[in-house]
């Protein structure tokens, strides 16, 4: 008897309190599981991190020697040669090059576009993930599959879809023609398809982080009183926008790199409708290779910047994710 009551009594004492006469109820006896679990997964995870370190030395030395090589000649090297080319004749003739009024305004041109992109899809991205993350309805999966089908069409093929419908023989053609508004080989045209190729990188960095916060934030703020509009831009927003942040830089990174698109409905009007990545091909076909290399490397500069912030950014959404985890286990 002595026995039992000493195997009953252990788990009370572990958990720091003492029921009525020093018994455990059996409901008490089960409390502990969960925790218990957590330790052994977090003791096979350190024990998996540890096998993966004890790889021998040299394996070890051949993978990282393998990593760096691979960095160095397909990323590094290439940057190297683009600066390298952009200064061959000088400070002077670099700066020169882009100055041009070409160059200008090709640099105008993308800035315009990348804004554009960057408002719309903050807008739509926003709107989607805050649908996909708080709400149910019918349709979910269908609209996240839309939202992701950039990522799996060619943007030349998007490009296309827009001279289908915008171009002087496609869908609506004949009556732009007639009310003479131009989309195509234009500013509207350009901007539809970097906004194509660009609206899933805000919803797609917001939807997981939503999802992940749930809903009990906003539930309580409405129950005390909140409008949607204030649960929006005092509970919501403060949780999002690290990853907000981080798709919008995804966003405008993408929107002034894209070329295969906007090379199909630019129409390459010299001085108009070119943008930077159109300018660097128009340039380099003409043997102007210091201008070309000129605007590369400005796209390369913005790139690395790009590179910077989103480092930043993903420190702080770990930092964002870590309690929540906590608290998750908790």
């Amino acid at each position: 008897m002595s026995t039992q009551t000493s195997f009953v009594t252990a788990p009370t004492e572990l958990r720091g309190y003492a029921s009525p006469g020093g018994y455990a109820s059996p409901a008490d006896l089960t409390l502990p599981a969960p925790s218990l679990r957590g330790a052994g997964d977090r003791v096979r995870t350190a024990s998996s991190a540890r096998d993966l370190r004890s790889e021998p030395g040299p394996i070890r030395f051949i993978i990282i020697v393998l990593a760096i090589t691979f960095l160095t000649v397909f990323v590094v090297l290439p940057l190297v040669v683009v600066f390298a080319s952009a200064f061959s004749k000088g400070v002077g003739a670099y700066f020169a090059a882009l100055v041009e009024p070409e160059a200008l305004s090709a640099i105008k041109l993308t800035l315009l576009v990348a804004a554009i992109s960057v408002v719309l899809n903050l807008i739509f991205g926003v709107v989607a993930a805050w649908a996909i993350a708080k709400f149910e309805f019918r349709g979910k999966t269908f609209l996240i599959t839309l939202i992701d089908l950039p990522f799996s069409v060619s943007p030349v093929i998007s490009g296309l879809v827009f001279v289908l419908l915008f171009g002087a023989q496609g869908y609506f053609g004949t009556w732009l023609q007639a009310n003479d508004i131009h989309i195509l080989f234009a500013v509207p045209g350009i901007a539809l398809a970097t906004i194509f190729v660009t609206f899933p990188f805000v919803a797609r960095s917001l939807i997981p982080l939503m999802q992940e916060q749930g809903t009990q934030e906003e539930e309580a703020a409405i129950s005390l009183g909140a409008s949607g509009l204030q649960t929006f831009f005092r509970v919501t927003l403060p949780n999002i926008k690290w990853g907000l942040l981080y798709g919008v830089l995804l966003c405008n990174a993408r929107a002034m790199g894209e070329f295969g698109a906007v090379s199909v409905v630019s129409g390459h009007i010299r001085g108009e409708t070119n943008t930077m990545p159109l300018l660097v091909e128009i340039l380099y076909n003409e043997y102007q290779f210091v201008a070309s290399f000129a605007i590369a490397s400005l796209l390369a500069m913005l790139a690395l910047i790009t590179l910077v912030v989103k480092t930043v950014l993903e420190q702080r959404l770990d930092e964002v994710e870590i309690p929540g985890d906590h608290r998750s286990d908790h």
